[in-house]
């Protein structure tokens, strides 16, 4: 995607060493925030609007 191609890639410091079970975001995009998976880079991505992904994070932090 050529939207995707300045992505920089960063992974949660909480991720550890959990076995590569994790996502990568890209939240340097304009207008855009990008999630995949880090076992796969060259593989699909999601995106959202920073709007969406904001209330993602927001509420996944309450669970």
């Amino acid at each position: 995607m050529a939207e995707l191609a300045g992505a920089l890639w960063r992974k949660s410091t909480r991720s550890g060493d959990n076995g590569g079970a994790c996502v990568e975001v890209a939240d340097n995009l304009p207008g855009l925030v990008a999630v995949r998976d880090s076992k796969d880079p060259a593989g699909p991505a999601l995106t959202f609007s920073p709007a969406a992904w904001a209330s993602f994070v927001r509420v996944t932090k309450r669970s």
